[in-house]
């Protein structure tokens, strides 16, 4: 029997690297489809003719990979942009998952697919056959917190990530299961290991128990 597959999301800095790591511990595989996304756009990557043929040299880095802050910047700026770059990065990332799962299926319980953009990215949600979503979420004051202590970004760059991204009304509306990440990191783990339990022990259809995606 095919394991089950869980769609796993939320906004930056929710807490989704800390919930897919302790779905990893208990026997998980996770896919993570913004490291398949770094991986096509690195130096080399197969992802990089065609942008550079789209978007023209200046997006790029002296070594040949995507120059990601020039890139985003430029797709804020642009729906246009974001459209065209998505159009090329996305049948690759789906064409890349489904490999992996051909390969993970085999042998893991359970298939987590870490897809910070699901609710945006409908080809790839779509082509993942999901059988759960589940959304970590956190309250806007935290997530920012989350992401200025990481360092790398102002405030003025983490506003404009969350502006880009999906609502967090329209996240929760997609959401078969909803993991809320605003008390400890303990009650978190407890939580992804409640769901765990949930996911591997029940077929597909009725994954969670009514209300496994309540609040912590």
């Amino acid at each position: 029997m095919a394991p089950p597959r869980v769609g796993l999301t939320g906004g930056i800095g929710s807490g989704k690297s800390t919930v897919t790591g302790v779905f990893a511990r208990l026997g998980a595989a996770v896919i993570d489809t913004d490291a398949i996304a770094h991986a096509l756009t690195a130096a080399g990557g197969a992802a990089l003719p065609d942008i550079a043929a789209a978007f023209g040299p200046s997006v790029l880095t002296p070594d040949g990979a995507l120059d990601r802050p020039a890139m985003r910047a430029r797709v804020f700026a642009d729906p246009g942009a974001r459209r065209r770059l998505e159009a090329i990065l996305h049948p690759r990332i789906l064409e890349e998952c489904q490999a992996l799962v051909q390969r993970l299926g085999r042998t893991a319980p359970l298939l987590v697919f870490d897809v910070p953009l699901l609710v945006e990215a409908h080809a790839v949600r779509l082509g993942l056959a999901l059988d759960r979503v589940l959304v970590v979420d956190c309250p806007p004051e935290r997530q920012i917190a989350h992401v200025l202590a990481r360092g790398g970004m102002g405030d003025a760059e983490v506003a404009a990530i969350i502006a880009a991204q999906a609502p967090r009304a329209a996240r929760l509306d997609l959401a078969d299961d909803i993991l809320v990440n605003a008390g400890t990191r303990e009650a978190l783990e407890a939580r992804v290991a409640e769901l765990w339990s949930g996911y591997v022990q029940q077929p597909p259809a009725g994954l969670a128990p009514e209300g496994a995606g309540e609040a912590v």
